[in-house]
């Protein structure tokens, strides 16, 4: 890995309001471009709002060019990669929850959430895939909102290279302190797998009566918080990775106890009865 700034936004998304909420985008992009920022991470489906029973209303058909187009000219122009997120259409049934990642190269790569909440499963479709994407200065995956209560995902992201967990959230004020909820799990993500965790938030009205929480936050492969921006509104969050952080960890041929990459010592010979139970649960 190398040095790398990230931008990550909380935002208001208008629910159906694509035009509008890319004419945000845009504005944000332009601003972390002026930062040089390397990578800009928008929350959970904030091109087109995030709404449940509206599911397939809202999505986009991606062939279209609709939304693509414009954001492939944003990344080319600023020469910066966005990660953003939209409800996706699905010709074989109900829409994808979908976290695009645009390079300034015209090249538009996705990931589909894999984890759906138990009230997003009657109206979405979960994803199959666990990606990890090239920078060339970092390794990145994403795990959205849901996804990241799962540590087998992570564990797998960063035994295929991933040095920076990108999460994306579509969480409510009605959930409880975004900060305190966050720091349970996302730290220790971070910590037992050796990597750079980095969420943000949708913030405001949801368009159906309730409201999004917000919140951005940056922790380092030790679990330490390294920026938060916790203040309820609208904005961008800057952070500079650095790499020393992860390569003392990750380079090492015998890690000390200070630098321990936990996964090298793992024994997947003794967790087949994790898997035995979690195909009989299923």
């Amino acid at each position: 890995m190398l040095d790398t700034k990230i931008a990550l936004v909380q935002m208001e998304s208008k629910l159906g309001g694509v035009k509008e909420n890319l004419e945000k985008i845009n504005g944000y992009v332009n601003q972390a471009a002026g930062e040089k920022a390397d990578i800009i991470c928008f929350p959970e489906m904030c091109i087109t709002g995030y709404g449940r029973d509206i599911a397939k209303k809202i999505a986009v058909n991606l062939e279209a060019g609709d939304v693509s187009r414009p954001l492939m000219e944003m990344s080319a122009q600023n020469n910066i990669v966005i990660v953003v997120g939209l409800a996706e259409c699905n010709d074989d049934g109900k829409p994808f929850i979908t976290q695009l990642v645009v390079q300034p190269k015209g090249v538009v790569e996705k990931y589909r959430k894999t984890h759906l909440g138990n009230s997003e499963k009657p109206y979405y479709s979960p994803g199959s895939d666990f990606k990890v994407f090239d920078h060339t200065k970092v390794k990145f995956g994403i795990q959205i909102c849901w996804d990241m209560h799962f540590p087998e995902m992570t564990a797998i992201l960063s035994l295929r290279g991933a040095e920076l967990v990108l999460a994306p959230h579509a969480s409510p004020v009605v959930v409880g302190d975004r900060r305190g909820i966050w720091l349970k799990y996302l730290a220790a993500r971070a910590y037992d797998n050796a990597v750079f965790v980095a969420a943000c938030n949708l913030v405001g009205e949801d368009g159906g009566g309730g409201n999004f929480c917000g919140g951005a936050l940056v922790l380092d492969p030790k679990g330490n918080v390294l920026a938060e921006d916790f203040n309820g509104k609208e904005s961008m969050l800057l952070v500079d990775l650095r790499s020393d952080k992860i390569n003392k960890i990750r380079g090492q041929q015998s890690s000390t106890m200070a630098n321990s990459f936990y996964l090298k010592s793992r024994r997947p010979e003794l967790y087949t009865e994790l898997i035995k139970e979690m195909n009989q649960s299923n």
